[in-house]
Order: structure tokens, then sequence, then C-alpha cells
């Protein structure tokens, strides 16, 4: 005999949070429900679980079209990244994703310095580059940047 169940966490070998799953009686009775890991899959149950993925699908794609005017908004701006330059055109520290942040920062944007990625991780010449920003796990910039001289 197995019975229906709806997982209300994610359960290692059975599935994922919100997945429709059928186990035996016995690992459904004794261990998913008393554990709270999951639900009996009733009309009502699945009614509800259908109704929260359809919220869940609209918050997604709302989140996803704000990381995507996010970028555009990104992408308009235009970023210099002065430093102090020793002989030739090496620099004396290095530029990094947490220089490219405050950038971003000074001008209204927050940005996790961990979703920027700089070729190489770090800058130690003047240049012209690309960072690669991840806004959502769907959405991610190419974004160009230069590094110049300091004015003296």
């Amino acid at each position: 005999m197995s019975m229906e169940l709806i997982l209300k966490q994610n359960v290692e070998n059975l599935g994922f949070k919100d997945d429709l799953v059928k186990v035996k009686n016995g690992y459904g009775r004794n261990f998913l429900i008393p554990q709270g890991k999951a639900i009996l899959a009733t009309v009502s149950a699945k009614k509800v679980l259908a109704e929260n993925l359809k919220q869940k699908a609209f918050k997604e794609k709302k989140i996803i079209s704000d990381a995507n005017a996010l970028g555009k908004k990104l992408s308009e701006i235009v970023t210099k990244i002065s430093s102090k330059v020793s002989s030739g055109d090496k620099l004396f520290g290095s530029v990094s994703a947490l220089d490219l942040a405050k950038e971003f920062e000074a001008k209204g944007h927050s940005i996790d310095k961990n979703a920027i990625s700089i070729p190489g991780k770090t800058i130690k010449r003047i240049g012209s580059y690309t960072a690669n920003i991840r806004l959502h796990r769907e959405v991610s910039i190419q974004y160009p940047f230069d590094v110049i001289p300091e004015k003296k």
C-alpha cells in the first residue's frame, strides 16, 4: 500500500519542498508526517499547493523582471576606477569586485560583491575590463569598466 504526500521540506532521496510523492504507508505515517516533513495530499491540500505554486511563479517572474531592469540601469552607468600607478601601467594595489561594488553603492545601487566576478579576481593593470554581474540565478550582465591612473 502506498500513500500520496506533499513534501513540506526537501527530503533526501525522495524530493523537494512542494513535490507530490508516493510513499509506503509506514514511511509516511511513522516518519514523514510526524516529523513535519510532509502532509497528506488531500484534494484541498492539492488545491492550496497549486495556488501557492502559481503565486510563487508570479513572484519569481517579478523578481526576474526587476533584476533585468536593474541590469539595464547598471549598464547605463559608466565606471572609471582610478588607482595609484607605479612605473608603466602597473597598479600599486589592485582593483577587485569590492571596488566595483563601492562604485555602484556610490551611485545608489546595492550590489553584493559576491555577485560580481572580475577576470582573474583582481586587476593589477590599467585598462578596460568586463565584469560579470549576477543579479539573479537567471539574470546576469556583462559590465564594461575602465581602470585609470589616479590624477596627481
